[in-house]
């Protein structure tokens, strides 16, 4: 059962060109982003610390995530996700659409 989409995740898209689409997800608690899938893979960067609940079409899995933790994920995977802290949560998502466009830095 998909979760009851009452509080939705607010995105707000600051980058989106040919190679990366930046969006910065803020949450309430409760709040979902709806069923969906990318396109790209994509990294998630948490903002403040918290737990998503993320959906998978079978299960519903917590993941506590501090504040500056990352991690990726492959393109096309259908998921739901929800804030399941009692605080609201914000992540930055960076989807790569062209990887081999990305310019890497050999040092700051």
């Amino acid at each position: 059962m998909a979760f009851a989409c009452t509080i939705p995740a607010v995105a707000t898209v600051q980058q989106d060109d040919t190679t990366v689409r930046i969006t910065r997800w803020d949450f309430e608690p409760g709040a979902v982003t709806g069923w969906h899938e990318h396109g790209w893979p994509y990294f998630v960067v948490m903002l403040v610390a918290g737990i998503l609940r993320v959906h998978d079409g079978d299960q519903v899995t917590d993941t506590s995530l501090a504040a500056g933790q990352a991690y990726s994920r492959p393109a096309a995977i259908r998921h739901d996700v929800m804030n399941g802290s009692n605080h609201p949560i914000t992540f930055i998502e960076i989807e790569v659409k062209r990887p081999e466009a990305l310019v890497i830095s050999q040092g700051i």
